[in-house]
Formats: structure tokens, sequence, C-alpha cells
């Protein structure tokens, strides 16, 4: 059975940036090769389970997994347009010093901070006077590519 939009499918994967680095996966030992335990040691790696065609992942996987079948393996390359969206300098912002707060932290270059819309943005520069975020998602204008399993497909 080949995969539709609105079927349910479980996944394992390995995502990564243009460069190799690994930024996401679904196996533990993988994630502790790259390090990821250590920067979220309360996470589970397990298979992800979501609907095609949902929004619960990004466009151009999504898209790349239709028509594949359970048990299928496949490297999915997908372009920043697809993926994460180019960089784009008009999400790049600047505050008054005094209008920035980070709940239990300190304003500095590097630190990050929750938008009002509850995605959380890095600043960029924090000066006296200004402080400059930038809201753009922290792999805007990478191509990434997804190693991906297909562990079991449910049709709608």
């Amino acid at each position: 059975m080949t995969i539709s939009t609105g079927d349910s499918v479980t996944i394992e994967y390995t995502a990564r940036t243009g460069d190799g680095t690994i930024f996401d996966t679904s196996r533990q030992s993988i994630a502790t090769k790259a390090g990821l335990t250590e920067t979220q040691p309360d996470r589970e790696y397990e298979a992800f389970t979501f609907e095609v065609g949902g929004g619960m992942v990004i466009e151009g996987l999504d898209e790349a997994l239709i028509g594949l079948e359970e048990g299928a393996r496949s490297t999915v390359t997908v372009s920043p347009k697809r993926a994460y969206g180019e960089w784009k300098q008009s999400r790049v912002r600047e505050y008054d010093a005094d209008n920035v707060e980070i709940a239990g932290g300190t304003i500095e270059k590097g630190s990050r901070v929750k938008s009002d819309d509850g995605t959380v943005a890095k600043i960029t520069h924090a000066g006296p006077d200004t402080v400059r975020v930038d809201h753009n998602n922290p792999l805007a204008g990478n191509t990434v590519q997804f190693e991906v399993e297909i562990v079991s497909v449910t049709t709608a």
C-alpha cells in the first residue's frame, strides 16, 4: 500500500543540514553520537507518527512521503522554501533594551528569547540602548536532508 494524503504514518528519521550536521533524529544511538542527547537530556527518541498532509512536518518532507510504501527507505532533500523558509532580514528587529525581558536569564548576544507568538528568537546584538533579535527559524535558509524509513502506514 502506498502512502496518500490523510494516511497515518510512523517513520524513523535522521535530519541533517546541507553541511551534514545532524539536527534531529528519532534514533537514540544517532542522537548520542551527534551530541543531541546532551542538549536535550529529557527528550525521548522514538519513531514519529503523524498524518500525511496534516501540517505536522515540513511541507517538503510531507510531500516526499506520498507514494512510498511501508518498509521503504528514502533520502529526501528539501529546499529552504519547502523546509524552514528563507532567511529574511525583515525578521531581524531592533528593540529598546528596556522593553526586552528574558525569564531567568541575561540579555546578551546568543541568548534566546520567547516572542509574543510563542516562537523562540535569538539575540544577535545586546547594547545598552538597543537589542537586535533574529526571529528567523534557526534552520531558515538551509537545505535539509532526511533519511527516512517508513515503519508503518494506516490508510485514512
